[in-house]
């Protein structure tokens, strides 16, 4: 199939990464995929070295007649968590349309959620009433966690028997004497300082790994640069490519995730973790967490710490069980294996919609 991927940087690179994922993963399975981004400048840390069949392309305000010279009608036009195509790029294929060519399935990737309304939206037909595609109709495709969604983004291998699912230190006994590996990627959480304490003060020793940009900055902002605090160690690594990023997953203790793209890595490393939800105005947020802590059937210590690391209840951060919470995760982690990958349940939809 031949895919146009349409996506805008809106912060923090997670419309961009789920967008490459995205696309890396239909043209590992064949496919051919033009990706057009506004701000492509993350991909040098991210994905430095590209990947076969996918064609990025820049997108800019408007889409100059020589950018389109060579575009060819696509089987399957993705617009990005409700980025709107370029019009230039619509009117382009409605005259190849008229010109004979077969229409492309139009679909509107959204946001990713737990809530009902996901399953209740997923499919619908949104008919398209103006402009030079008047008469044609976009879709919407919501990724989820159950069965009546659209699925995660999951590459082949992930689940296979030779995928690494074995319970890590995270899950050895409190006297362990190897460092506590703690990933931390997240926004500003109200309760950094007491995390920080925390693993300072024991009781054993604690290594943490401030990712490049939001959380380093803000580790720095109560730290300042020192590396060393009681029995905490901080790290502040360089940006690493995607497959670098999940590999940091895989091998913690305990991750710090936020956004959309790390919340799924999170689930298939197999490891305890807390989610810090995108914030929104009025609040609104606190029900996409709950509806996805509902969804990870946590126990109520779990539902607790990302209450309070999501600035949504007072107080200290409660004690964590590492044990206990890697065992909610896995268990999870099973559930959504069953559900097909996003990738599969896209290409399928696309071609029955064309």
């Amino acid at each position: 199939m031949r895919w146009d991927i349409f996506c805008r940087v809106i912060d923090n690179h997670g419309d961009l990464g789920v967008c490459w994922r995205l696309a890396a993963d239909l043209a590992g399975r064949g496919d051919r995929v033009r990706l057009w981004v506004d701000d492509p400048s993350a991909l040098a840390w991210m994905a430095p070295d590209g990947a076969p069949g996918v064609e990025l392309r820049p997108w800019t305000t408007p889409l100059g007649a020589a950018a389109l010279a060579s575009v060819d009608m696509p089987d399957a036009l993705v617009e990005a968590f409700g980025c709107d195509i370029a019009p230039e790029f619509i009117a382009h294929c409605a005259r190849l349309a008229d010109a004979g060519a077969r229409k492309p399935a139009w679909l509107n990737l959204e946001y990713l959620t737990a809530e009902p309304y996901a399953a209740r939206c997923h499919g619908l037909p949104s008919p398209v009433q103006h402009g030079p595609a008047a008469g044609w109709t976009k879709w919407f495709f919501y990724p989820g966690f159950t069965a009546d969604t659209g699925g995660l983004l999951r590459e082949p291998g992930i689940g296979s028997a030779d995928d690494e699912t074995t319970e890590h230190s995270g899950d050895a006994a409190p006297d362990d004497p190897s460092p506590q590996q703690v990933t931390l990627f997240c926004y500003e959480p109200p309760a950094l300082s007491d995390l920080l304490a925390r693993l300072a003060e024991g009781p054993g020793p604690a290594r943490l790994r401030a990712l490049p940009g939001r959380p380093v900055a803000a580790v720095n902002r109560i730290l300042s640069s020192a590396d060393r605090r009681g029995a905490l160690m901080i790290e502040r690594p360089a940006p690493r490519p995607q497959a670098g990023f999940d590999d940091w997953l895989r091998r913690s203790d305990l991750n710090f995730v936020r956004g959309e793209d790390s919340l799924v890595r999170a689930l298939w490393a197999g490891r305890p973790f807390v989610w810090q939800i995108y914030p929104q105005d009025g609040g609104v947020h606190a029900a996409k967490l709950d509806a996805f802590l509902d969804w990870l059937d946590a126990p109520a210590d779990l539902r607790r710490f990302h209450h309070v690391w999501n600035g949504l209840r007072p107080g200290p951060l409660p004690p964590w069980d590492l044990p206990a919470w890697g065992a909610v995760v896995r268990t999870a982690r099973v559930r959504a294996l069953q559900v097909p990958d996003l990738a599969t349940q896209l290409r399928r939809f696309a071609i029955e919609k064309q």
